[in-house]
């Protein structure tokens, strides 16, 4: 066998093989075409000779193809160069490919049953020589290549082994049959249109939790964590109802006194009406101190503020079903500061934490 060409057609095969993209299962029937050299069974008494092939295809699925294939090859006789002979056959291939998808490359197993014909010219002691023998006979053949996919078109190299029952050759009448190589590089060329996914109605998309405000206060569900707020709320940014807080400015207490002043009185009996005017106003009566004291004696402070306006605003008319509390919030909720940024005290400051509140609950 002439190694030299075989390697090179199979590293020429290679070369070209790696740049190609990966193959995709493609059912369209396919033309191919393949040209190579034969390397001639030794015991035939013949050169090895290029070959080629032409065949037509199809892949049953992304990993089985199969082609039907005729070949042709012209080697010439060692000892006489002037004699002519010829084979060409057909056959019917069928291929393993291993795909693995994102590879550019793959290779596959190749099986293959046919049949050769041999015109085999020899010499006879008459004037009709040269005779010529022409017959037909069985052939196998099983190899290894790799396809790749270079767009329009496919590319393959591959190397098989041809067996040719051929028992009558004059040149080699020992034999029952000869063992061929063969190393070729082809193409794929598809038929027809490249296939085109079928296009279906668009999915209909349902509206999700940011499209729905199933409450109605204004803040999609998604962000919603309150989803039973009611009308007339107001709503803070997370769903859930924002307290509205009325500073009764005005009712602030003396130093260390929980006892309504004189100008506070006229402020709660403003705020008395309001609630009957508004009857469905359900508010919490809250107390605050400023910071002077412990955190116990202030909390105690700003609950008896908070029961002094409260009992005031009961004494009113207004129904104690409609007030929560009261409520004592210490000195941890000031509006103003209580001390300056040198840290010295800060009376003004003090004096506006020393309050009541009504906080709106709906």
């Amino acid at each position: 066998m002439n190694k030299k060409l075989l390697c090179a057609a199979l590293l020429g095969g290679l070369s070209l093989a790696q740049v190609a993209s990966a193959q995709d299962f493609d059912d369209r029937w396919y033309l191919t075409g393949a040209a190579g050299m034969n390397i001639q069974d030794n015991d035939r008494g013949t050169r090895n000779a290029p070959f080629g092939a032409i065949g037509l295809g199809k892949f049953l699925n992304k990993n089985w193809s199969l082609d039907g294939e005729l070949n042709y090859q012209n080697p010439k006789f060692d000892a006489n160069q002037d004699a002519n002979w010829s084979q060409y056959g057909i056959s019917l291939d069928l291929r393993r490919h291993f795909v693995t998808d994102g590879r550019n490359w793959n290779p596959y197993l190749l099986m293959g049953l046919g049949y050769q014909r041999s015109e085999e010219e020899y010499l006879i002691p008459s004037v009709l020589s040269p005779a010529d023998r022409k017959d037909g006979n069985f052939a196998a053949k099983v190899g290894v290549g790799i396809q790749g996919d270079l767009g329009r078109v496919g590319i393959r190299t591959e190397l098989a082994y041809r067996a040719d029952f051929d028992d009558s050759s004059v040149n080699a009448p020992q034999e029952d049959w000869f063992g061929d190589v063969l190393a070729s590089v082809g193409i794929v060329v598809p038929l027809g249109p490249e296939p085109v996914a079928p296009v279906g109605p668009a999915p209909v998309v349902e509206p999700g939790c940011a499209d729905k405000d199933d409450d109605g206060d204004g803040v999609n569900n998604c962000d919603d964590k309150c989803p039973g707020s009611q009308a007339g709320q107001t709503i803070g940014p997370d769903g859930c109802p924002v307290p509205v807080t009325i500073d009764l400015k005005g009712v602030n207490f003396d130093f260390d006194k929980a006892t309504l002043r004189p100008d506070a009185v006229a402020i709660l009996n403003e705020a008395a009406e309001i609630l009957k005017r508004y009857p469905d106003l359900k508010v919490e009566v809250a107390g605050h101190t400023d910071s002077k004291g412990t955190d116990a004696y202030n909390q105690k402070l700003s609950e008896r503020r908070a029961k002094a306006a409260y009992d005031y605003l009961t004494s009113n008319g207004v129904d104690a079903g409609r007030l929560v509390g009261p409520v004592g919030y210490g000195e941890s909720r000031p509006i103003a500061p209580n001390t300056n940024e040198d840290g010295s005290d800060n009376p003004e400051g003090r004096a506006k934490n020393r309050r009541t509140e009504l906080n709106v609950q709906n």
